[in-house]
């Protein structure tokens, strides 16, 4: 839900959209790399909450307009300014996307079967290449199964042989070519309009080249498993059920970044808390 937004954040608002109505903006709910200054009708302001995350901004504005010029059949963000910095944030405007997300297990086949097949039938331009990353199974370290399996130590014992045993089926799987994958499908970032239609997809900065029935499992731990069924063929579905059993698919994201774990205490909780609830 929108917030009201703090003065200093508003100043950088009219700053980088100085014509906008600053009078109707909002805050959305805040995330761990950016607050995000809502400008109805006109731009959407993300700004740094951290150094890093002000450092890695230019990185994800590329992959903004890499993606923008891919030619998908619904809107994305598009930069409509520069990243400027203030002080030791910064910020940039892109344009803003109608619509609204979908509660949690509620979705339309009719509306995801198309969306899942243009994400894997995007054409890997250069520029997409340039700025995505590609995660690697085994990679000096910092592959994602080898992050994963440093991190099963680490887990209660009682989860350590199952996680391992998924691993393996997961390792198992034919490797697919590499598509363009969202990374955080699902919730606030795909908005439907007032008609039911798929609007936009919002929020790349988890972009990646990879499979894409890590997109599948997504929309399936958002809309539901039954969702994805009918939108989606026997293999992806199948596919999709692999990548989630492993740890979680929403916790993928942090072994696909070919980084050290920022906090693997903090992971091992995360992952730990959905081995409990999972059950």
């Amino acid at each position: 839900m929108p917030h009201p937004v703090p003065a200093d954040l508003l100043e950088i608002a009219e700053t980088l959209v100085p014509d906008a109505p600053i009078g109707s903006t909002r805050l959305a709910t805040q995330g761990n790399m950016h607050h995000v200054v809502l400008v109805p009708g006109v731009a959407a302001v993300r700004i740094s909450r951290r150094s890093d995350s002000a450092a890695e901004l230019p990185r994800r504005v590329a992959i903004l307009r890499a993606v923008a010029a891919a030619g998908l059949p619904f809107a994305v963000p598009e930069p409509l300014t520069p990243v400027t910095t203030f002080g030791d944030r910064a910020a940039v405007a892109v344009s803003w996307i109608d619509g609204a997300g979908l509660p949690e297990g509620v979705g339309d086949p009719a509306a995801f079967g198309p969306l899942l097949t243009a994400l894997r039938e995007v054409e890997i331009s250069p520029a997409l290449e340039a700025v995505l990353h590609r995660p690697r199974r085994y990679a000096n370290g910092l592959g994602w199964a080898e992050l994963v399996e440093d991190v099963i130590p680490r887990l209660p014992r009682r989860w350590q042989d199952g996680v391992r045993q998924r691993l393996d089926t997961l390792l198992a799987l034919d490797e697919t070519p590499a598509r363009l994958v969202h990374g955080d499908l699902g919730g606030s970032n795909v908005h439907f309009g007032a008609d039911g239609k798929l609007a936009g997809v919002l929020d790349w900065d988890l972009a990646s080249l990879s499979d894409p029935a890590i997109d599948a499992a997504l929309v399936a731990t958002w809309h539901g498993w039954d969702v994805l069924r009918a939108a989606a063929d026997e293999e992806t579905y199948r596919r999709a059920q692999v990548w989630n059993d492993l740890i979680g698919v929403e916790h993928l994201h942090a072994v696909f970044a070919g980084k050290p774990l920022t906090s693997v205490d903090g992971f091992v909780r995360a992952v730990v808390a959905w081995l409990e609830a999972r059950g």
